[in-house]
């Protein structure tokens, strides 16, 4: 007899009413998640399961299975199905013929061989074969059969999130694969992380570093850091005044085509930037964009503004909104949804952020925002999840689906995107947008894993500005 999977319940069989021949199946398919699971709880990272190329395509992408992986199932199997819950292994033995890749789905199948009625031991056959019937895994398992009949309601497992930010970062780093690096003024990087992500995005392929700031004091904290200047530009200035002037001063003049802020204020910068006399400003206002990434959520989703405009105007929110529609078209989100937050879903007039999300709202069905979906007032629960959308009985194209979140404040937005990346472990990367060339704007906490996926978003932007420049 072959008994199928148990769905709602566990049922042992007893040596009793177990007989030779009987067997049973079960069928899995390898996940990534799978393979990261059972390298954390093993705490086996043998690189032998990856291919060659495995140091440069990011952890797990290319992993095939730990061969003690496929014999767990065969575990699974013995203590869940059949025999089932009360058995006991004895004994094992097994060959593993081939490997396991990720995506494979296994059938494992027990077949009953002898029975030993002196003390209750059975002998299963085991093998397991792949989607194209290629034998994986053969050999044997001796158990001791349930005494007794077991029947119990099966547990629900629980959910488990993987967070593995490298991961992420190489997802997001492969998107500029292919495109030439650009020049980026990095300015003032005269500390370990602002350096260090300067140089590892330049490893990447993403920029060409001019580096601008105190040269004894950048190759001071390359030297006791171990960083490799290599051949890279440097342009000698005295502070980090002069060195935000300088990088402005390139910009404008052809020699860098982005910029990316050290280890100096924002304000230092910025005034630089949007300097009526020699900044970088153009028709739109200048505004932030945290595009983050986080475990918990299905898509990467921005936040804006929380780093420029502290309380900005509604006619300033029609550039802020505007500015991240433009960018979500070149990371590849052809009409985003954009939801404008507030505390509430409800329009009132004791709230100002819910009437300029109202007026926002009409302003893109007039066409004075263009190329997304735009909904508000919402709140950040029903922007985020359906759930809470339909709880709430929203009906709406944006609400629980946001690409895009429009904050209230500068401080609102701030305390959003840091408890993303600080509680939620999202990758997080910064771009200042609506000024003549994409700028990284980063804290000076942020690490160099932020920087680099703040640069790969500045290469995608030059790269576009390129193809824009070139069709016109």
């Amino acid at each position: 007899m072959h008994f199928e999977t148990p769905l709602e319940f566990l049922e042992s069989r007893t040596y009793d009413e177990i007989n030779v021949g009987d067997s049973s199946s079960l069928v899995r398919t390898l996940r990534p998640e799978d393979v990261k699971l059972f390298a954390l709880m093993s705490g086996d990272m043998n690189p032998a399961l990856a291919n060659a190329d495995f140091s440069h395509s990011g952890v797990f992408q290319d992993f095939i299975a730990h061969g003690m992986w496929c014999a767990s199932l065969l575990s699974t199997m013995l203590g869940t199905q059949f025999p089932g819950p009360g058995t006991v292994m004895v004994e094992s033995s097994l060959h593993f013929a081939r490997p396991v890749a990720i995506g494979d789905t296994l059938t494992v199948t027990v077949t009953v061989g002898q029975k030993f009625a002196r003390n209750r031991h059975i002998l299963l056959d085991c093998n397991c074969h792949n989607q194209d019937q290629l034998l994986v895994v053969s050999g044997s398992a001796e158990v001791l059969a349930p005494r007794e009949k077991i029947i119990t309601k099966r547990k629900a497992m629980p959910e488990i999130t993987i967070s593995d930010k490298y991961a992420r970062l190489q997802t997001l780093v492969s998107r500029a694969e292919g495109l030439a690096p650009i020049d980026m003024a990095v300015v003032h990087p005269c500390d370990r992380e602002s350096l260090k992500g300067a140089l590892l995005a330049a490893e990447a392929r993403l920029i060409d570093p001019i580096l601008i700031g105190p040269e004894q004091r950048i190759r001071a904290v390359a030297e006791e850091n171990g960083l490799d200047l290599k051949d890279y530009r440097i342009v000698n200035c005295k502070h980090s005044h002069e060195s935000a002037a300088m990088a402005v001063t390139l910009i404008r003049s052809g020699d860098a085509e982005a910029l990316m802020k050290g280890s100096l204020h924002t304000d230092e910068l910025m005034a630089e930037v949007i300097s009526s006399r020699s900044g970088l400003r153009t028709g739109r206002r200048i505004s932030h964009v945290f595009l983050m990434d986080v475990p918990t959520y299905p898509r990467p989703i921005m936040i804006t503004d929380a780093a420029i405009n502290i309380a900005p105007t509604l006619m300033e929110k029609v550039d802020i909104v505007q500015n991240a529609i433009d960018l979500a078209h070149i990371i590849g989100t052809p009409e985003p949804k954009v939801a404008i937050l507030s505390a509430v879903e409800t329009v009132s007039d004791k709230i100002q952020s819910t009437l300029d999300a109202a007026a926002l709202c009409k302003m893109a069905d007039r066409g004075q925002i263009r190329g997304g979906l735009v909904d508000g007032p919402l709140a950040f629960d029903n922007a985020v999840s359906l759930v809470a959308a339909k709880t709430k009985g929203i009906v709406s194209a944006v609400a629980g689906r946001a690409d895009i979140l429009v904050v209230p404040d500068l401080e609102s937005g701030n305390m959003i995107a840091k408890q993303l990346e600080y509680l939620a472990n999202a990758l997080s990367a910064g771009i200042v947008l609506g000024a003549s060339v994409p700028i990284v704007l980063t804290s000076r906490a942020d690490t160099s894993e932020t920087r680099i996926a703040s640069c790969v978003i500045a290469a995608l932007m030059a790269h576009a500005a390129r193809a824009k420049q070139a069709s016109t």
